[in-house]
């Protein structure tokens, strides 16, 4: 804690803005030490050591406590975020919180109207409904082209993120368990080796606005997901599994996941 503000030490999908996006990256990722100042990350470089250190400005510290608050749901889609209140709330002046607004805009989380202020943005059923079914299709294709170009250390880190997100469902850590599933489909989805899918799923997979929804979801079938990523990875290890067996189990399991994302998308809204 430091002041009135409260963060998550990393979220995952600041290293996709920034374009750091591998297995290591990802995993790697230190907590900060709660007495001193929160502010300070401190991340590992892929020896395991810590070398990189970075102070958060003021802005930054408050277009993350902002974000924080519009990820988990505190801040719903269509809601103003007014001045003067977080001017209090965060005991600073309109200049950085303005500054503030415009980082989060750059990210896609909000947006300002003139004349009207800052809201946050929303995202309709029709823009998951498009969604799910593309990034089945390209998912499960991806898992079909990493089946040949799997190695043995992929296949363990799978199974490493496999344990992480056995141990957040216990722990009800849901923003826990989404880092590690999301993870633990970036390994399969690297080793597809194709640049071009890599990159469109990138994309239709970390829409920030979705990490609002995520919560919820795991909450209401983390148990259908822990199995399903059993399955997959059980495949993957087979010698003599069909790759397009993967590509269908893949496919099928984020086609079935629309059903309970748009309910998740309905209870926050």
């Amino acid at each position: 804690m430091m002041g009135r503000f409260q963060f998550n030490p990393v979220i995952l999908y600041d290293k996709y803005l920034s374009g750091d996006y591998s297995y290591t990256s990802m995993t790697k990722m230190a907590t900060p030490n709660q007495t001193t100042n929160p502010a300070i990350v401190s991340r590992a470089d892929q020896t395991g050591s810590q070398k990189v250190f970075r102070s958060m400005t003021l802005v930054e510290q408050v277009a993350k406590a902002l974000k924080d608050d519009i990820l988990t749901g505190s801040l719903k889609g269509g809601d103003q975020l007014l001045e003067d209140r977080l001017k209090g709330r965060f005991g600073i002046s309109r200049t950085p919180l303005r500054e503030a607004f415009r980082i989060l805009e750059k990210e896609g989380l909000i947006e300002i109207l003139p004349r009207k202020g800052a809201f946050v943005k929303r995202i309709s059923r029709q823009d998951i409904e498009e969604n799910f079914p593309v990034r089945a299709k390209l998912e499960g294709l991806a898992a079909r082209l990493a089946y040949t170009n799997l190695s043995q250390q992929d296949i363990e880190d799978m199974e490493k993120m496999m344990a992480s997100m056995k141990d957040a469902a216990q722990r009800k850590d849901f923003s826990d368990y989404s880092t590690h599933h999301l993870a633990f489909h970036e390994i399969f989805i690297n080793a597809s080796k194709n640049e071009t899918l890599i990159a469109l799923l990138r994309n239709l997979r970390m829409h920030t606005l979705w990490h609002r929804y995520t919560y919820n979801y795991y909450k209401m079938d983390c148990k259908n997901s822990l199995m399903i990523h059993r399955r997959i990875i059980d495949l993957f290890k087979k010698k003599k599994a069909s790759p397009e067996e993967i590509e269908k189990i893949v496919q099928q399991h984020i086609e079935v996941a629309l059903g309970p994302f748009l309910a998740a998308m309905e209870k926050l809204e």
